[in-house]
């Protein structure tokens, strides 16, 4: 009697995305898109209901973000391997996204055979790094190489960050983000400090060289 398929929960709210992704775990026989969800609090309804063994999670997303649902599925799933996959290049979210316990990272455009890959590994309670991400942990690891710019900033910051360089006004940001204006001036402020930069034209010139707003 074969094996039972590798239950799969799709997370992305572009339905697009979600056509691609499901087409190409389709080539295999052993994993099944299982349910879809557009943003986090239908994922975590559909969690309640269901058992899934792998959520594919996609960084950028209305309301709540991928990395904050993947801190919530920490606490709430603690056994549930989470792959995020992510247009963003990896030096931007993987280190970030594996540190908070991700199961690992991939970029959207990866051959259908690595995505099939990292969705095996992650059910059988494994990590998927891809080879240059190997490096750069190895960097981490033995402190030939420590966080800056970007990479040291909070998760609220980073997010902060990308609305400031997209160009949106403090006010806009604090209703998207539910926060005061006040604290998102606290917010920008750390990020100046952080970043070693001073101004938000100088914000937005480093987000597009880094590729973090596209």
């Amino acid at each position: 009697m074969p094996p039972d398929p590798i239950r799969v929960l799709l997370v992305d709210d572009h339905a697009i995305a979600r056509n691609g992704v499901r087409l190409m775990l389709g080539t295999a026989d052993n994993i099944v898109v299982a349910a879809e969800a557009a943003e986090a609090q239908q994922a975590l309804d559909l969690l309640r209901t269901q058992a899934f063994d792998v959520v594919l999670l996609d960084i950028t997303m209305p309301g709540m973000n991928g990395l904050e649902l993947l801190r919530h599925l920490r606490n709430l799933y603690p056994r549930m391997a989470v792959l995020m996959l992510s247009t963003y290049a990896e030096e931007i979210y993987a280190v970030r996204a594996l540190r908070q316990g991700a199961s690992g990272y991939l970029t959207k455009d990866v051959p259908t055979g690595v995505l099939v890959d990292a969705v095996r590994r992650a059910a059988a309670g494994r990590k998927y790094v891809s080879p240059a991400m190997v490096d750069k942990l190895a960097e981490l690891v033995s402190g030939e190489t420590a966080a800056s710019g970007h990479e040291a900033l909070s998760n609220r910051e980073l997010e902060v960050f990308k609305l400031i360089a997209q160009g949106q006004p403090l006010v806009q940001i604090g209703e998207r983000l539910h926060l005061s204006p006040q604290t998102v001036t606290t917010y920008r402020t750390r990020i100046l400090a952080k970043t070693g930069l001073s101004s938000n034209a100088e914000l937005t010139r480093y987000a597009l060289e880094h590729g973090l707003i596209q």
